[in-house]
């Protein structure tokens, strides 16, 4: 049987994957999350083949999850399920170890399909996706300026940021001016927007 655990937050979404995956002979699944941190917990515990997560979840995304578990060493093999087809999310997700990338509307069959591959030691990426991400620009932030942006782009403050990422509020200002001037973009508003449209956030 291969082990499956999934993380989505979006509760429906989780029960029916669930609910599919479950009609496949070969499948367990192991545990379902409903945010990053939960499954990563889950996944030091339930010690699962797969994990299938969405890219963006409360407490950790996707790709930290996928990051975490590659740093820890735990063995499950990430599939990235989302809505989100743009190239510099595909890239970092390979950066993170994914071994799967498919889109939401893909058929049920081709998840089975993709589970199975992963867990036989290949890789399953949607082939659309797969030519895109070699003709997207490449990703200019870094693993910092990603964050601050990204918290920057849910409405908090400078110091709200400092306060969140332990760092003073002068370097979370240089921080944001960076990825602005890196982006060519006038505020942090229009960074954040430009950077999350190419996937980099």
């Amino acid at each position: 049987m291969i082990r499956i655990l999934l993380a989505e937050d979006q509760t429906l979404v989780l029960g029916a994957m669930a609910a599919l995956l479950r009609l496949e002979p070969d499948f367990e699944v192991a545990g379902a999350a409903t945010n990053g941190r939960e499954a990563f917990d889950m996944c030091e515990r339930l010690q699962p083949d797969i994990v299938l997560t969405d890219i963006e979840m409360p407490l950790m995304t996707g790709l930290e999850l996928a990051t975490q578990l590659k740093e820890r060493r735990l063995g499950a093999k990430v599939i990235v399920v989302t809505t989100f087809g743009r190239s510099g999310y595909l890239r970092r997700a390979m950066e993170a170890g994914v071994r799967g990338y498919l889109l939401k509307d893909a058929p049920v069959d081709a998840l089975a399909a993709a589970i199975r591959a992963v867990h036989g030691g290949g890789r399953a990426i949607a082939p659309e996706l797969a030519m895109e991400s070699w003709s997207g620009g490449a990703d200019p932030l870094t693993e910092r300026e990603r964050q601050v942006l990204r918290l920057a782009g849910e409405g908090k403050s400078s110091g709200d940021i400092a306060r969140q990422v332990h760092l003073s509020e002068g370097t979370v200002r240089n921080y944001l001016s960076e990825a602005i001037s890196k982006l060519n973009a006038a505020n942090r508003v229009e960074a954040y927007r430009m950077a999350r449209d190419a996937g980099w956030l």
